[in-house]
């Protein structure tokens, strides 16, 4: 195992500090590449780890968000392939629905809906898995090209595809 290369204690601070703003991040890629609850925690300390260590080569200048998700998909992605066909295929975030942010009383349509949409992300490729995660981030189309090196327009047609897909799959879900 390649270690990290040796932090200042400022460094290690401005990491941790950057690294617990920015813990959404973490969790959500977890929740949507991983199955089960132990599978998410593994993966979600791997992606810390792999921040860690790409740390050094952080760019200030740059905006960490973007730095931090394209570490954590590609780390997520990873992590994914090496999982068995059976597990890769399960459908992950399914135990958090009852955790939804800002969710007052239960609301059963809502509940369907990210169920609905839970089985969809399921039956995606790693990449485009990523290209929605990020469109529901609320990315910019920018942002989304930057963190999974991909051109602007190139992104716009793919979730324009997906949602395409989305539309399709919600009116035939057991078709896919």
């Amino acid at each position: 195992m390649e270690l990290a290369t040796p932090m200042t204690d400022s460094q290690a601070q401005a990491f941790d500090a950057l690294l617990q703003r920015h813990r959404g991040i973490v969790h959500k890629v977890a929740a949507s590449y991983a199955h089960g609850a132990e599978d998410r925690a593994d993966l979600a300390q791997e992606i810390a780890i792999q921040l860690w260590r790409a740390w050094p080569s952080y760019d200030p200048a740059r905006s960490f968000s973007t730095w931090m998700y394209r570490i954590a998909l590609n780390t997520a992605i990873s992590f994914q392939r090496a999982q068995s066909p059976t597990r890769r295929n399960a459908v992950p975030l399914d135990d958090h629905l009852h955790e939804l942010p800002g969710e007052g009383a239960f609301d059963p349509e809502m509940h369907e809906r990210m169920r609905l949409l839970q089985r969809f992300m399921a039956t995606l490729g790693p990449l485009d898995r990523a290209l929605l995660l990020l469109y529901l981030e609320e990315r910019s189309g920018r942002e989304i090209g930057e963190v999974l090196g991909l051109g602007e327009s190139n992104v716009t047609t793919r979730i324009a595809r997906l949602k395409q897909r989305l539309r399709d799959f919600a009116t035939h879900p057991h078709q896919d």
